[in-house]
């Protein structure tokens, strides 16, 4: 079949569009990333009309997913059936516990970084674009309205943000009023066909969307900051025992005991450390690796000289990670994947990479964000693995070659990331290891820095988990982090990206766990004849799945050539 055609739809492709369409209205700023413009005058409603309006599509979902009988069921019905079924009965139980109201608060993707990351997906270089853009400017005020409200429902349930969460929310905030209006984010960012349309952005952004942000930041500053938690942890909120098994339920679609997986994370990084002395040995640093580490971080040609030569290196490594896939793939992404530097407003509180996917008419690529903040610490051997996880063959193989598939449903291409998590991440650091098996790494000091990433996601298990379930404190998980090799900046930031997002730091390692595992066992069921262009193909040609579903599922597409 050519990949532009659209299969025949089933009553259950149909159905699961259906709520697709739904998720898009109340998602208006995922319809516009996803290159959809329809509703790119609008804004999420954060009130109580938006959320009874999800709860009501959630509840649908469920109630639908139970309806559809076994009988006659195809595979694929059957894997939509799981994702819509566990979307809303997530979605329910979150709602339920009202993790919204923490959720306002996120230095990471709070809604003081809507607008900003909106200028990289949404152009206002027409007329008609640039009324749409406008009109969801003018929209700020009211959508930042709800959010104050969703503030003081934290306080009056008790039921607020740590500390060091709100300050690097009110620090970032600060930053982005103390900027000059002639130089703010939003109108310097966005592409317009005139200046005289820029200045028409600057102007409402000074009479709209700077007072809303004024207003949201006065809202944190005051009682609110007073009540804010000393404990990091979900632990020391209220139900925080509960409230932390839906956040690792709802990323890893698994229900874990906290104090195994904490365990499993400190017996993986005795196993990791064991193969970073051989190579610290085999450089004349014997089994100290802390010492072949500070080395590699004072050498002159690892360290980039300039915020172009880290893109140019990172760009560099795509081409051939490109260059390489085919022997590890048989399908490729038609998705190109470029690199743009983080936004400097807040590159003080993102991790060191992260990953935009293309548009759904792949006219924009896919985005590969690296973080250029605090460069002497951006090693070029730390950064080979993060680009091979974020970019090629990691997030961006496995997220264009989803979008670009229309075997699947539109649910399936754009929603399954919500009951994916653990799949989407596990692919990602499993991308890191593939690296190795395609001789990617130049050099023994990218492949520490390999080993170094591999590492820091065991570590992940240990301070996720200590953090929110073992009562482990700020500077605990920082400790842990630099024993594991990061910098001190890089344990900072992602200790406080950890406590600003319970349960997601668990998907890196056990989802990579998963794929490991299902591979080793259908190549010892296969013998000689496993293909691993076959495994992968059959592994990202259906989707973000959960993991119990990838695990009932992929064996069965694997088949062992007779």
């Amino acid at each position: 079949m050519n990949s532009q055609e659209m299969p025949p739809r089933s009553d259950v492709d149909r159905l699961a569009d259906d709520f697709f369409e739904r998720i898009l209205e109340l998602n208006p700023v995922r319809a516009t990333v996803l290159g959809d413009d329809r509703f790119d005058d609008r804004l999420p409603d954060p009130g109580p009309g938006g959320r009874a309006d999800g709860r009501r599509l959630a509840a649908d979902m469920i109630a639908a997913a139970d309806a559809i009988p076994d009988d006659g069921l195809g595979v694929e019905d059957r894997i939509t059936r799981d994702v819509i079924r566990v979307i809303g009965e997530i979605a329910i139980i979150e709602d339920d516990q009202r993790i919204d109201v923490l959720q306002v608060v996120d230095q990471m993707g709070g809604p003081q970084t809507l607008l900003p990351q909106l200028c990289q997906f949404q152009a206002a270089d027409t007329p008609e674009r640039l009324e749409r853009f406008v009109a969801r400017l003018r929209a700020y005020p009211a959508f930042m309205a709800a959010n104050v409200e969703l503030l003081r429902e934290g306080l009056e349930r008790g039921l607020t943000a740590p500390r060091i969460v709100a300050d690097r929310t009110i620090a970032q905030l600060e930053r982005m009023l103390a900027t000059p209006l002639d130089a703010a984010v939003v109108p310097s960012l966005v592409k317009v066909a005139r200046e005289a349309d820029r200045e028409l952005i600057r102007e409402v952004v000074r009479d709209e969307v700077y007072p809303a942000d004024a207003a949201f930041l006065d809202a944190l500053r005051g009682p609110y900051h007073d009540a804010t938690r000393d404990g990091q942890g979900l632990w020391s909120a209220p139900n925080g025992d509960t409230l932390y098994g839906t956040q690792v339920l709802r990323w890893t679609t698994l229900e874990l005991d906290p104090s195994e997986v904490h365990r499993s994370g400190l017996a993986e990084l005795e196993e990791i450390e064991s193969e970073r002395r051989e190579i610290s040995r085999r450089a004349g640093f014997g089994d100290d690796t802390a010492a072949y580490r500070a080395s590699l971080a004072s050498e002159p040609a690892n360290v980039p000289s300039s915020r172009e030569a880290l893109i140019a290196r990172a760009e560099e490594d795509i081409e051939r990670a490109a260059a390489a896939a085919p022997a590890a793939f048989g399908r490729l992404p038609r998705a190109g994947c470029r690199v743009i530097p983080v936004e400097e407003y807040k590159e003080r509180d993102a991790p060191f990479a992260y990953y935009y996917p293309p548009s759904e008419d792949t006219t924009r690529p896919g985005t590969y964000y690296v973080n250029t903040f605090d460069l002497p610490s951006r090693v070029y051997s730390r950064l080979a693995s993060t680009t091979y996880h974020e970019a090629v063959p990691g997030h961006h193989f496995q997220i264009a070659l989803e979008n670009e598939n229309t075997d699947l449903n539109r649910f399936r291409r754009y929603a399954a990331r919500g009951a994916g998590g653990a799949y989407v991440e596990g692919w990602g650091l499993y991308a890191e290891r593939l690296a190795d098996e395609l001789g990617l790494y130049r050099d023994e000091a990218e492949r520490f820095g390999m080993l170094d990433a591999q590492a820091w996601r065991a570590g992940r298990l240990v301070v996720d988990t200590g953090l929110h379930a073992l009562r482990w404190t700020r500077q605990q998980s920082i400790d842990l982090l630099l024993s594991a090799g990061l910098t001190e900046t890089d344990a900072v930031i992602e200790t406080d990206r950890y406590i600003c997002w319970p349960g997601q730091a668990l998907t890196y390692k056990v989802g990579q766990r998963e794929i490991i595992r299902l591979r080793r066992e259908i190549s010892e069921r296969d013998g000689s004849s496993f293909d691993l262009r076959e495994f992968h193909d059959q592994l990202l040609g259906h989707g973000s799945l959960p993991l119990s579903t990838l695990a009932r599922e992929l064996p069965n597409w694997v088949a062992a050539a007779v």
